[in-house]
């Protein structure tokens, strides 16, 4: 599933391409195409993220909701984009570029309420300039659970996925499993201080890169290189054996020399 910083890039990219133009719609699925009826010929006034959950504010205080899922795509199309698959749940074209969303497990058409509605559920976003760093503190500190599962938890932290989970809890040198109580302020204050920079530089690159760079360009480092602990055999940092385990119905992985 994406996490936060593909979405808040794609709110980027879609408002560079799309904001403030009247867009043209276009569905191949019978379920959205009343909603693309009404968009269509809107002007699209802003977008916006939180957490996992993306935002496309149009005239007439008309919000398309989306959350990826699984399986989602938001892909973007040069003009003249080509003929849509079976799967197009909604394209918006615009005066140079068309954006194709197909596989969403959410798109709906809302009022701007909606937005109240799912910030109510998830926690602090670290993406945000508005988020609440103490909210997340307070939550981990207050819990039984462990770590690994408390990152993972939307209503903990948003945006927040597997592979940023993994990383963050190694750059920290904690260990998943220890309960969200045992750490102290200081130690949960620190992860959320490297979540909000491991996303943000996720949204600059458009990918995850959590290794030191050491002067190359990041586009030029291999996804399989890019990480320390992620879906890796042997840890990047001490080369030692990575622990695979499930934590939050989820694979989970962590170097147990590192993260003692």
């Amino acid at each position: 599933m994406p996490e936060g910083h593909t979405i808040h890039r794609l709110a980027r990219d879609l408002a560079t391409d799309l904001r403030g133009h009247a867009v043209a719609t276009e569905v191949r699925q019978d379920r959205f195409a009343d909603a693309a009826r009404r968009l269509d010929g809107c002007v699209l006034e802003d977008t916006s993220a939180l957490g996992k959950h993306l935002f496309l504010h149009f005239e007439e205080a008309q919000v398309v909701h989306v959350h990826l899922g699984l399986f989602g795509k938001f892909r973007r199309r040069p003009l003249p984009a080509p003929e849509p698959s079976d799967a197009l749940r909604l394209r918006l074209t615009g005066p140079e570029r068309a954006w194709d969303l197909t596989g969403a497990i959410t798109c709906d058409l809302r009022e701007p309420d909606v937005l109240d509605e799912v910030a109510a559920k998830l926690g602090p976003d670290p993406l945000r300039s508005d988020a609440d760093a103490q909210r997340f503190v307070d939550r981990v500190r207050r819990s039984r659970k462990s770590i690994g599962a408390l990152l993972m938890d939307q209503s903990v932290i948003a945006g927040v996925g597997n592979v940023y989970r993994a990383e963050i809890l190694h750059l920290h040198g904690i260990a998943p499993e220890r309960e969200g109580r045992s750490l102290d302020e200081d130690e949960v204050r620190a992860l959320w201080d490297t979540a909000v920079e491991q996303l943000h530089l996720g949204v600059k690159r458009n990918r995850i890169v959590t290794v030191p760079l050491n002067g190359r360009a990041a586009s030029r480092i291999k996804r399989s290189d890019a990480v320390h602990v992620y879906k890796q055999e042997r840890c990047r940092t001490c080369g030692g054996p990575i622990r695979h385990t499930e934590i939050a119905n989820r694979n989970s992985f962590h170097c147990p020399a590192c993260q003692s």
